[in-house]
C-alpha cells in the first residue's frame, strides 16, 4: 500500500506566538519502503511521524493510505484504523509494568478483542530472541529486551506500516545496536514498511531512503 503525504503543515499558535513545526511536507512511501528521518530536536521530525501515522492531525495538507485520506473522518475510524494497519516503537518502552512480556505483546490485540495467532507469535519471539522471556515482568528483563518486547507488540496485530521514533533513544550503543539489527531483520523477513526518526546518522544509514528535516523543512537526501 502506497502512501502519499502531500504538502503537510503543522502550525501552533496564533500571530506573534505562531510556531510553524512543518511547512508543506511531502513524500511518497512505497510498500516495503525502509526510510530514515533525521533532523535535530525541535526540527518537526517527530511531529512528522504523528502526522502520517494518524496519532496528530495536520494545520493543512493530506495523508493517503492508498484512497484512504486517514484525516478525513472520525477518531473512531482513524483509531480502528491505527491498530489493524500500524504499528508504533517509541523511544520509551511504555510496557505495563504488571503484565508479563506475553501480556504486554498481545495487548493490541485484546483491545480489538482478537485473539493472538500463536504460530505467528512463536516466529515473531524466536526471530527477536523473546522465547525464554514471555513470562517476565518488565522490571526482569533489561532495556534491550524491553524494546525487544515493544517492537513484538508493535508487530502483533500483522500491521503494513511500522513507525519507530527513536527507538534506540534510551538504551546504550550496544543495546541499541542489538535491537536496530533485530528490527532490521525482522522488517526483511516479514516485508514490512518501516519508516525511523533517529539522531544517529549510523542507524539512519541504514536505511534505503534517507530524509532531513530542518526547521520543518522535509527533503530527501540523494546518493
Amino acid at each position: 500500500m502506497e502512501i502519499q503525504v502531500k504538502n503537510i503543515s503543522k502550525i501552533y499558535g496564533v500571530n506573534e506566538n505562531q510556531v510553524v513545526a512543518l511547512n508543506c511536507a511531502s513524500m511518497t512511501i512505497r510498500e516495503g519502503d525502509f526510510i530514515s528521518i533525521m533532523g535535530p530536536s525541535g526540527s518537526g521530525k517527530s511531529t512528522l511521524l504523528h502526522i502520517i501515522s494518524g496519532l496528530d492531525r495536520p494545520t493543512s495538507g493530506s495523508v493517503h493510505y492508498g484512497d484512504f485520506d486517514i484525516h478525513n473522518g472520525s477518531d473512531k475510524k482513524l483509531s480502528a484504523f491505527r491498530r489493524q494497519k500500524v504499528g508504533f516503537i517509541f523511544q520509551h518502552f511504555n510496557l505495563l509494568p504488571v503484565l508479563t512480556a506475553y501480556e504486554n505483546i498481545i495487548m493490541p490485540l485484546l483491545l480489538d478483542k482478537k485473539q493472538a495467532d500463536e504460530v505467528y507469535l512463536q516466529e515473531l519471539c524466536s526471530l527477536l530472541g523473546l522465547e525464554n522471556r514471555l513470562s517476565h515482568l518488565p522490571h526482569e528483563l533489561s532495556g534491550g529486551q524491553q524494546q525487544r518486547v515493544a517492537i513484538a507488540r508493535a508487530l502483533i496485530a500483522k500491521p503494513d506500516i511500522i513507525f519507530a521514533d527513536e527507538p534506540t533513544g534510551n538504551l546504550d550503543s550496544k543495546s541499541g545496536s542489538e535491537v536496530m539489527k533485530m528490527l532490521c531483520k525482522v522488517r526483511e523477513k516479514m516485508k514490512k514498511t518501516l519508516i525511523i526518526i533517529t539522531h544517529d546518522l549510523n542507524i539512519a544509514e541504514m536505511a534505503e531512503r534517507c530524509f532531513t528535516i530542518v526547521d520543518g523543512e522535509l527533503s530527501e537526501v540523494t546518493a
